[in-house]
């Protein structure tokens, strides 16, 4: 069953086209990340999502609901958190999630029941009592998602989640988004440019760029798409294109990309060890002056799609 059905949906601001005729869907449960460089359209895209920007065209549904005819159920149905943090550090975790819980109408005894719970879900409790400027960047992170758990979203909004935390900190931030999509059964919609979370964290990955998306799938089958391996190699002696030639019809070839002055190439199945490819490559006159072999990432996927790894200053 799907949460959320998208169907070309478009935004243009003035003659740029942040998101091109996006087509896809998110099914109840998952973990989805939209995946993507700077300026790929990925906030552009959970905004509309989100009913906070009209679509200039197409058509998207979350829970069910249309979001430019039903946007108000929508903004009830769903929790969003900002790339940009927006709490006050003038007032305890507890202070903050109660102010938020008052927007929705509810009661002084359910108001505190719901903020307990969200502080207890991130592992807040301890410091409800706590002044906001005295969290770290984590916690401030955690408390945005317990304030965004406070009506009990059917699918939460992370923009960005992790961006400008150090390595240990997104790591805890991993589990604690892991722990609220298995406890609380909430679909969480992930945008992000660590492409380390999106493959510890999603159960499915989009990627866009300029606008467009270009592929979805698991991460291991997106990694598996490019081959079982990858061979890195920078050649010392024979022609180039004549290497090329030689090899980009192999039968265990998957394709072959030129980066960094490297040549890439996509092995399929077993593929040839290192040592065998050596041989391969010696025995038809070429010199090798570097050469590697790993399996291939989520990184590479992208590379493979964007084709660069340079922010190109698009709207996001």
């Amino acid at each position: 069953m799907n949460i959320i059905e998208v169907e070309e949906l478009t935004r243009k601001f003035g003659h740029l086209i942040a998101a091109d005729h996006l087509t896809f869907s998110v099914k109840l449960g998952e973990i989805f990340g939209l995946l993507g460089l700077n300026g790929a359209g990925k906030t552009t895209t959970v905004l509309m999502l989100a009913t906070l920007l009209q679509p200039t065209r197409g058509t998207a549904r979350v829970c069910g609901l249309d979001v430019l005819e039903r946007s108000e159920e929508v903004r009830k149905a769903v929790g969003l958190v900002f790339e940009e943090p927006s709490v006050d550090i003038y007032l305890t975790g507890f202070e903050n999630l109660d102010f938020h819980a008052r927007m929705y109408g509810l009661t002084s005894e359910e108001r505190r029941r719901r903020t307990l719970q969200a502080l207890e879900l991130v592992g807040l409790s301890e410091r409800k009592d706590s002044l906001v400027k005295e969290y770290s960047g984590g916690m401030v992170r955690r408390l945005e998602i317990a304030r965004a758990m406070l009506n009990q979203p059917q699918v939460l909004f992370l923009d960005e989640p992790t961006k400008g935390l150090d390595v240990q900190t997104r790591q805890l931030m991993w589990r604690y988004v892991k722990e609220l999509n298995a406890q609380a059964g909430t679909t969480v919609f992930l945008t992000t440019s660590y492409l380390e979370e999106a493959d510890q964290l999603c159960h499915r990955v989009a990627i866009i760029d300029r606008g467009k998306l270009k592929v979805a799938g698991t991460p291991e089958a997106l990694k598996d798409s490019l081959g079982r391996s990858l061979i890195s190699l920078k050649l010392s002696r024979g022609s180039k294109e004549e290497f090329l030639r030689l090899i980009t019809n192999l039968e265990w070839v998957n394709r072959v990309d030129e980066r960094d002055g490297l040549l890439e190439i996509s092995v399929r199945g077993g593929g040839m060890k290192i040592p065998e490819f050596v041989r391969f490559v010696r025995e038809r006159g070429f010199g090798l002056c570097a050469i590697s072999s790993r399996r291939p990432s989520l990184g590479d996927v992208l590379l493979h799609y964007v084709g660069r790894g340079a922010d190109h200053g698009e709207r996001d």
